[in-house]
């Protein structure tokens, strides 16, 4: 059964590492969240490791980058994980093919920039969709509209056989108080259509092996498993990812299941709303509380 905790300080010294996700969690797009960065940082002065592990199709630097921006303090973290990345280094073997039809937004053009770490990757060129090898999806054309826009040239992907790679699993997202499309959904579609949609973020295993990769170069990653906290909003994808790692989970109730869970602003779920939402996603995590804190 969940429990419902009050603040990550109850359970945070079972823990050597917090694979943390970002959007719902962290920040809500526009600004973070100051008690969920107050309470990174008491975790991290106590001696714990943060891993930001995000479903964002940028690269790490570009995280980085937009974090910063945002004024998220850089003390509230150790590392970050993207699916961009996790993502980037698929396409960069060959995964779709050399020639991609790119589906997304010209701020995610830096996913197709040469990676260091693998600098005999072979150049993945943009092409018009009747010469493409495969599909790219970092998020719908405009995410503000229906994903199923897409349906004609999704129709003749799928008629060519093309597989499609998912640099972002999100079904939506919350900026501020605005709902967005995600390359999840696309790529839902896609399958649902008959198409083969291939993902690399939460909950698919590539990301939380980039996680810990991400850890080890720093040094923290726990040698027990169980010594590993997932926090996230997603149950899709945060919770269900920490499952299949085989590790626990805070499930932030006040993000993308506010409404599901009847969390208001500032407050906790409540105990029944959440037991009929978990038991519907057929999906437990192993605490839950509205808000990081």
């Amino acid at each position: 059964m969940t429990r419902i905790i009050s603040s990550l300080s109850e359970i945070g010294p079972n823990y050597d590492a917090l694979l943390c996700d970002l959007w719902g969690c962290v920040h809500n797009g526009i600004e973070p969240f100051p008690e969920a960065v107050a309470a990174l940082q008491a975790y991290r002065r106590s001696g714990g490791a943060v891993c930001l592990v995000t479903n964002s199709p940028k690269p790490r630097a570009g995280v980085e980058a937009q974090m910063d921006a945002m004024g998220l303090p850089r003390d509230a973290w150790d590392t970050i994980a993207t699916s961009g990345d996790s993502a980037r280094a698929a396409m960069f073997s060959g995964l779709v093919g050399e020639r991609v039809f790119f589906i997304g937004e010209e701020r995610d053009l830096p996913f197709f920039e040469r990676m260091k770490l693998m600098p005999d990757a072979p150049e993945i060129a943009r092409v018009p969709l009747d010469q493409a090898e495969g599909l790219v999806c970092t998020g719908p054309f405009d995410p503000m509209a229906d994903p199923a826009d897409l349906r004609p040239q999704l129709l003749y992907a799928k008629t060519m056989g093309l597989k499609l790679l998912c640099a972002n699993p999100d079904i939506v997202v919350d900026r501020g108080e605005t709902r967005e499309w995600c390359a999840g959904a696309v790529a839902q579609l896609y399958t649902e259509m008959g198409g083969e949609s291939l993902y690399f973020g939460k909950p698919h295993p590539p990301i939380y092996d980039l996680a810990r990769r991400r850890l080890a170069e720093i040094g923290r990653l726990p040698r027990d498993a169980d010594r590993v906290l997932a926090v996230g909003d997603g149950i899709a994808t945060d919770v269900q990812g920490a499952l299949g790692e085989d590790i626990d989970s805070i499930f932030i109730t006040g993000g993308l299941a506010a409404r599901e869970t009847a969390t208001a602003p500032g407050g906790q779920p409540d105990p029944e709303r959440l037991a009929r939402f978990t038991e519907t996603a057929m999906v437990a995590p192993t605490y839950a509380m509205g808000f990081l804190r």
